[in-house]
């Protein structure tokens, strides 16, 4: 099974490609006929956006082959990985927090989403219930129980069970 995210980049790479191949050259023939190149603002832009479409190209076709390794058989189900949501509690202050683990292109603050590359994302990574990460943040040292995981796979199985 594919990733969720994999779907959003394959089709923001088809659009840029698109863009590339079919609008792209119509903007740049519409600037030509425009006449002297050296001062033609309409070109100037359509070359640089060119260079920006090819450039977020290269990067999406990288990030997809990337992620394509990822497959979710291969998300561990009994630890904080992609797609879990962890309940994770002040040590000091007592507050607790949730959380989604997602991939960077996905984050969503205000969702409660945190890549999995971030500071915390990182301590909490291969991390069980129960256990403490101590996290450098701006301001200082803190350190955070995990108080309630439910993993991918749990999530799976539960909407497996509702749609019964």
């Amino acid at each position: 099974m594919e990733l969720p995210v994999l779907g959003r980049l394959k089709k923001e790479l088809a659009d840029l490609k698109h863009e590339l191949t079919f609008r792209l050259p119509k903007e740049l023939e519409t600037a030509r006929e425009h006449g002297d190149l050296s001062e033609n603002a309409e070109w100037e832009a359509a070359k640089a956006r060119q260079d920006f479409v090819r450039s977020r190209i290269a990067q999406l076709e990288g990030r997809i082959r990337e992620l394509s390794m990822y497959n979710i058989a291969s998300i561990p189900h009994d630890v904080v990985a992609y797609g879990s949501r962890v309940t994770v509690e002040d040590v000091d202050a007592g507050e607790p927090t949730v959380y989604e683990i997602v991939f960077p292109e996905e984050v969503d603050a205000a969702k409660g989403q945190i890549s999995l590359s971030s500071p915390l994302g990182r301590a909490l990574m291969n991390k069980a219930l129960g256990d403490e990460v101590e996290v450098q943040t701006p301001r200082g040292k803190r350190s955070f129980q995990i108080v309630e995981l439910v993993t991918m796979h749990d999530r799976q199985a539960a909407r497996r069970t509702d749609e019964r």
